[in-house]
């Protein structure tokens, strides 16, 4: 009896170390920034974030290989996912007034682990951004110049090794990271004045190409049947998707799908809008607009955007590695290609050093929170610029970018992102059925105050609590419930994918009608749990449906992922598994306040 007492209070301090939190006063550590950025601001900040290298590449790479013209319905679903991230975004924001992201968020409301796994996250998020867009940028910069660097290297270097690594080493990627290394290792922070210049021009070109397609395009391209592949030179048409003839889409349901986890890339970048909340006029409000409305304009641009590339040329023709331009030589415009490179290495080129400042600031973050090695916070003496972060995060984005190609970045980082955001949603669903921690206290107290409760749990009380206000044990329920959801949801989405069930084998379609039930018996207990009556200028409507929809949605478009996509995504994570349990947990600020 004894080694198991002792088993079991191990066990229990071990839980209670992966649930501490910090307190929003502990992470005062800094002087507040001046209150000068308006909700304009922060939009034009999140366009800037958000519109990048996915509106000049990424709507011909999923036009040409995945979804055909039903690319804008890929953007669509995609930017719903976002929209549902967003507004538990906003909630966090509101609940936590400080700048920060959703791993300060996550600190301060669910516990240490849930924000180690959302700070690493991010981190490998923003490092696989700075690799692609600096692919994405050489690939304009290369357009420029005929195409020698691509082929040159291609003649010279392979490394041979596909669906692993690149064709050929980009040095020029490394080398462009490694220079904005050095640049951001002189700037504390980005010019906004900037942003807004280079966010001006690159909306105008957009413009531009929006109406240059609506006038020289076609709208036969949306409509190509099997008598036009042929007129092209496509003999074999049952390669181009099921449904074989074209259309407007080609590539079937499946290739929308597919598309639409792909085109999640492009709107990545919109929680950075979360960072800047003290900065912020009147965080409450700008927070949620701004990631509303950048959405919003970005969503716009896509659309128009993939449509006026599809109209102006028959998807089958795109090059995925430069669209815009080459789209421009399709119809005979040809100067205007030239102004569309130039605008695209503009663009990028702030995106990039943007990802790379977001970056280093959750380094930097998570390492004086001991999270991570404490030497990566430190900073240079008389500007507070975290030198040893810089030149890190610098170092591990040149690599990646030197070794792997684009397309595979962007479902590296879509599949990171997209487990962000369902961690996000399910912290929403936890946070807002938890008891209030009083001020002082903390996590561990608030639930040993009723601690015998939980073992005297009957159905009656499962949906009938008899309370209006959270307690520890409804607070319990919904956080067990809420990980069975997340754990049906994924059997599900696997199994849908199986080919078994598409058989219409009765005994596997019985065990997803059960799973269905169980997922729909279990929302209704999550319904039935108080929710925390706290006073906020913002809250998720519709709970507990939205965050788990938002779950829902996410983990359908990372099903569709690669097998190596999902295999780069096991490793990483389990890098970043060894490094909590090995360093973390024991170095943790929370736990050594000295």
């Amino acid at each position: 009896m004894v080694p198991a007492r002792m088993l079991r209070r191990a066990l229990r301090r071990f839980g209670q170390m992966l649930v501490r939190r910090c307190t929003p006063e502990e992470k005062k550590t800094e002087p507040t920034p001046l209150r000068w950025l308006s909700t304009l601001d922060l939009v034009v900040l999140g366009i800037d974030y958000t519109l990048g290298a996915g509106v000049y590449f990424l709507a011909g790479e999923v036009a040409s290989n995945q979804a055909g013209p039903a690319t804008v319905i890929c953007f669509l679903v995609a930017v719903l996912s976002c929209a549902l991230a967003g507004l538990c975004y906003a909630e966090f924001a509101v609940r936590v007034p400080h700048s920060g992201s959703a791993y300060l968020y996550s600190y301060v409301t669910i516990g240490e682990l849930w924000a180690f796994i959302t700070g690493w996250n991010f981190i490998l998020s923003y490092v696989a951004g700075t690799a692609s867009v600096a692919r994405a940028w050489t690939t304009a910069f290369d357009y420029l110049i005929g195409n020698q660097i691509s082929q040159t290297l291609h003649e010279s270097i392979l490394l041979h090794v596909q669906q692993v690594l690149a064709e050929y080493p980009d040095f020029f990627a490394m080398g462009l990271v490694l220079l904005l290394t050095g640049v951001l290792a002189l700037r504390a922070r980005e010019s906004v004045l900037f942003t807004k210049v280079i966010t001006l021009v690159s909306l105008l070109i957009l413009v531009f190409v929006i109406i240059s397609g609506f006038f020289k395009g076609e709208l036969h391209n949306w409509k190509l049947t099997e008598e036009d592949y042929i007129k092209a030179g496509l003999n074999d048409t049952l390669s181009l998707g099921p449904l074989g003839s074209g259309g407007f889409v080609p590539f079937g349901f499946e290739g929308i799908l597919r598309g639409a986890a792909t085109c999640f890339y492009a709107f990545i970048g919109f929680d950075n809008i979360v960072t800047r909340a003290e900065e912020a006029q009147n965080p409450q409000r700008s927070i949620c607009m701004g990631i509303v409305i950048s959405l919003f304009i970005c969503f716009l641009m896509y659309f128009c955007v993939t449509s006026a590339l599809t109209l102006m040329v028959p998807y089958y023709q795109l090059q995925p590695g430069s669209p815009l331009p080459e789209a421009f030589l399709y119809i005979g415009w040809a100067p205007a290609c030239y102004i569309v490179a130039i605008g695209a290495l503009c663009t990028l080129f702030t995106t990039i050093l943007n990802d790379m400042f977001s970056a280093r600031w959750v380094i930097s973050v998570m390492a004086k929170d001991g999270l991570l090695f404490h030497v990566l916070a430190r900073t240079h003496t008389s500007r507070h610029i975290p030198i040893v972060a810089t030149v890190v995060l610098g170092i591990m984005a040149a690599v990646i970018a030197f070794f792997f190609e684009l397309i595979h970045l962007v479902d590296f980082m879509s599949i990171w992102t997209l487990f962000t955001h369902s961690l996000v949603a399910i912290c929403i669903l936890i946070l807002r059925y938890q008891p209030e921690v009083k001020n002082g206290g903390n996590e561990a107290e608030v639930w040993e105050e009723n601690g015998p409760a939980g073992e005297q749990l009957t159905l009656q009380e499962l949906l009938f609590t008899g309370s209006s206000t959270p307690t520890p044990l409804s607070g319990r329920v919904v956080y067990v419930c809420s990980s069975l959801l997340v754990l049906l949801l994924t059997l599900c989405l696997v199994l849908a994918h199986w080919p078994v069930l598409l058989s219409g084998d009765p005994v596997w379609i019985s065990v997803v009608v059960v799973l269905l039930v169980l997922i729909t018996g279990i929302t209704g207990v999550i319904w039935r749990q108080p929710q925390s009556s706290s006073s906020l200028p913002f809250k998720v409507p519709a709970l507990p449906l939205l965050p788990l929809l938002s779950v829902f949605v996410n983990v359908c478009l990372m099903m569709q992922m690669t097998a190596d996509t999902w295999a780069r995504f096991g490793v990483s994570m389990l890098i970043g598994f060894a490094i909590y349990f090995s360093y973390g947990i024991q170095h943790s600020r929370v736990a050594n306040p000295t």
